[in-house]
């Protein structure tokens, strides 16, 4: 059988199940099983392809067919450009994440060697690559799953990126040093919607999406404790879940911060949100 009618044959079978991308999918893991691009297998109608080789692919298929994720299959996820390495032991990093990277090295340009805490770093994608664009930057990458920090750090190594590691619950085992900027996309969906998630979804770990009775849970706390691990003027960012940007904000209000912006992503959605923190002198 060849790439061609190999490809056509699964895209259908991928389309009947409600798979969302059936061509796309087809192709990528039969490129990732031979190395070769994936329009270049779309158009290939000339290499047989062997008996193993097709008991490997129809696998992975089989797999995607239960609605396990691509990413999960290939073991990569696409994030700024830069590959990362993704099992189901973390969440897989989303495109509307790189936005509240592309913010926070907007906010820290005009700052030399700006220190970074990334809470809830799951694969590591947000703060390695604030590393990886920032080389002068110090960055500390924390999680409370022992699971994600093996898997980011794993990315560090992939990338090269020399940066320290921190198992914990949000601030408790965190080093106490100042830092200019705080960045997080932690769980913040509601524990009765878990289950009702995408299908795909439901692959990924729970400690990864559930953020407590009504999402804000990891919120009232990161906010609260942010303001003593904040430099004078330092920044705390955040990823939102839908319709939480104004409660977060409320938070962000009682904890002292100021200048509380929010944007929003390419479907409208108010995704993200900055903060800062100015320390208060007594006269």
């Amino acid at each position: 059988m060849t790439p061609r009618v190999l490809l056509l044959q699964t895209a259908r079978r991928l389309r009947e199940a409600g798979i969302p991308d059936p061509v796309e999918d087809a192709a990528l893991l039969l490129s990732h099983l031979l190395g070769r691009p994936p329009l270049a297998l779309r158009v290939d109608d000339e290499t047989q392809l062997d008996e193993s080789l097709l008991s490997a692919y129809q696998h992975l298929v089989g797999k995607r067919l239960t609605r396990e994720p691509l990413q999960y299959l290939l073991k990569e996820s696409v994030f700024y450009g830069r590959s990362f390495f993704v099992d189901p032991r973390v969440l897989i990093p989303r495109p509307e994440t790189e936005w509240l990277c592309a913010w926070a090295l907007e906010t820290l340009a005009p700052v030399v060697r700006p220190s970074i805490l990334d809470l809830c770093t799951g694969s590591g994608c947000i703060g390695l690559t604030l590393k990886a664009e920032r080389p002068d930057a110090t960055l500390i990458l924390s999680d409370l799953s022992e699971d994600a920090l093996q898997v980011a750090s794993h990315n560090a190594d992939r990338l090269g990126l020399s940066v320290t590691f921190c198992r914990s619950d949000l601030f408790a085992a965190v080093s106490p040093a100042p830092y200019h900027c705080i960045i997080s996309n932690p769980p913040y969906i509601p524990s009765s919607e878990c289950g009702a998630l995408q299908p795909e979804v439901l692959f990924e770990p729970p400690l990864a999406l559930d953020g407590g009775s009504d999402g804000l849970s990891l919120y009232r706390r990161l906010i609260l404790d942010a303001p003593r691990f904040l430099c004078d003027g330092g920044f705390l960012f955040l990823e939102l879940g839908m319709g939480e940007a104004a409660a977060v904000a409320a938070l962000l209000r009682l904890s002292g911060f100021e200048d509380i912006q929010i944007r929003q992503d390419l479907a409208g959605i108010d995704r993200m949100i900055r903060a800062q923190y100015v320390r208060r002198k007594h006269v």
